[in-house]
């Protein structure tokens, strides 16, 4: 393995709660070498399910967070000029399919279109990259695998991924835990009580049903972990919510009340 390969290997286990077969599941399509697509909201553990899977099956993973303005040659590479001249830089795509990585395109539909298409070689049998600008075709190592991730939620005619890029991935659906799961996730990771956790994610349901009625979107377990990092080191719950939770999905006065309200309720 090469030293530039190595700053992505991930040596100490992340905490992952398993939710159903997810973890098997993905061993499977990972021992076909099958490309991934995760699907569900923001913040519900697509990328800490990744990293996880990434520690277990003893792969680095290189993380690329997508988004409007990445050009194909951020993925695949480009030439640059230094005091000796043009090299070629392999840009993340490209090392990962050079070394044997997992690479994890978080949020792809953020990506234009016509820098995704770059993905297709190797999401079939031929498991190649062109690598057009300098004249190379990349064998992708044996261990390498795709993964992408968007949010269903906020696709819409103009933002999603076309047919033809949908059907090369096999597909995992993520959704916030049941409550006694989320509450023992997010009492372990901000190390408040149980107690405690329970009534923040008590306060996350309210909110997520909510979400189309005066929400774009719900609060989701990241966010509850702020909340309940704040309230570990001494601050009060009503206001860790009103900073963690409430303030970041909503400018609106009413539903700022009512966020408010479901808070007094628990605390």
């Amino acid at each position: 393995m090469s030293d530039i390969i190595k700053q992505y290997r991930i040596e100490k286990e992340p905490y992952y709660r398993t939710v159903a077969d997810e973890v098997d599941l993905y061993e499977a399509a990972y021992s076909v070498r099958m490309p991934m697509m995760l699907k569900g909201p923001t913040g519900c553990g697509k990328t800490r399910f990744v990293e996880y899977m990434a520690w277990k099956l003893k792969r680095p993973l290189i993380t690329v967070a997508c988004n409007e303005d990445m050009t194909a040659s951020d993925l695949v590479g480009r030439f640059l000029l230094d005091a000796q001249g043009t090299r070629w830089q392999d840009g993340p795509l490209a090392i990962a399919a050079r070394e044997g990585a997992i690479c994890y395109l978080d949020e792809v539909v953020e990506a234009r279109q016509d820098t995704t298409v770059v993905i297709h070689p190797l999401t079939d049998n031929r498991r190649v990259l062109p690598l057009e600008k300098k004249g190379e075709l990349i064998n992708a190592h044996p261990d390498f695998q795709l993964v992408i991730s968007y949010n269903p939620g906020y696709q819409s005619l103009m933002k999603d991924l076309k047919q033809s890029t949908k059907q090369r991935f096999g597909a995992l659906d993520f959704n916030y835990p049941a409550h006694d799961v989320e509450t023992e996730i997010v009492s372990h990771e901000s190390k408040v009580t149980a107690e405690v956790a329970g009534k923040l994610v008590s306060i996350a349901e309210r909110a997520r049903n909510l979400k189309g009625h005066g929400l774009d979107e719900g609060i989701s377990t990241r966010m509850l972990i702020y909340a309940g990092n704040l309230i570990a080191k001494g601050v009060e719950a009503k206001a860790a919510c009103r900073v963690a939770l409430v303030r970041p999905i909503t400018d609106d006065p009413d539903m700022r009340d009512a966020l408010d309200a479901a808070v007094t309720t628990f605390f």
